[in-house]
């Protein structure tokens, strides 16, 4: 689920999102964390390659890696020079073409093979609701993978009451055909497994009473983005 094959997963600490289904509250916080340097990452991974086979390789998620840019370009630069597979799990929201992320952004797209692109909402006001963070800077982001032909695996938690409206998978499917770079499309049902760190953390969980969505109404969101259309990460 983190990218092709088998993945050594790095976790970055800190997000500017609060989605109210997130599973991960306890990484919000920046400037936390264990601080590692490039090297010792890489060299942790790389005692797990044997494991990877042809298409394996690490994975960065968060929290929001591309809150932490400068880590991302030492650490994938390395690890292309050492013929590893790289791939980042982003919502994009971080995303400026503003300087000077825009220069390191691009920077990082030369060592970066894959993105898995979560879009929470497509809907501006909605999107606002369910992350606190307007969904501008992450559409923005979406086209220009897009222009730059950078391959992505968009993801879309489906959300009882948030996002699973067909109306809002109408329109995200639509987004989602103006990209040229898309090799999948995921629906990722959502679940409640992280509600104890909420409770650990002393936080309301916002979508208490909320149930995972039912097997039909996934297969009518996959229905709806046309899931079964995306088929270039078999091949690539």
């Amino acid at each position: 689920v983190d990218g092709p094959g088998i993945r050594f997963i790095v976790f970055t600490q800190g997000c500017r999102m609060r989605c109210e289904f997130c599973h991960n509250p306890d990484t919000w916080k920046i400037g936390t964390g264990t601080e590692r340097t490039a090297d010792d990452v890489l060299a942790e991974a790389l005692k797990y390659q044997e494991f990877w086979g042809e298409k394996g390789g690490i994975t960065v998620s968060g929290g929001e890696p591309l809150l932490q840019m400068d880590f991302l370009i030492d650490l994938f630069q390395k690890a292309k020079a050492a013929g590893v597979h790289t791939t980042i799990d982003t919502c994009g929201q971080p995303f400026t073409k503003a300087e000077p992320f825009f220069s390191k952004f691009n920077t990082l797209m030369e060592y970066t093979d894959l993105l898995l692109f979560d879009i929470k909402h497509i809907d501006n006001d909605a999107h606002k609701k369910l992350t606190k963070q307007a969904n501008t800077p992450i559409l923005e982001m979406a086209t220009y993978l897009s222009e730059i032909q950078k391959p992505v695996w968009i993801r879309h938690v489906l959300v009882p009451h948030r996002s699973d409206y067909d109306e809002y998978l109408i329109r995200l499917d639509a987004f989602i055909q103006t990209l040229q770079n898309v090799d999948k499309v995921e629906i990722l049902p959502y679940h409640t497994m992280g509600k104890y760190k909420w409770q650990e953390m002393g936080l309301k969980y916002p979508l208490e009473g909320i149930e995972p969505p039912a097997e039909d109404r996934v297969k009518n969101a996959k229905e709806l983005l046309h899931t079964d259309n995306y088929t270039k990460y078999l091949t690539r």
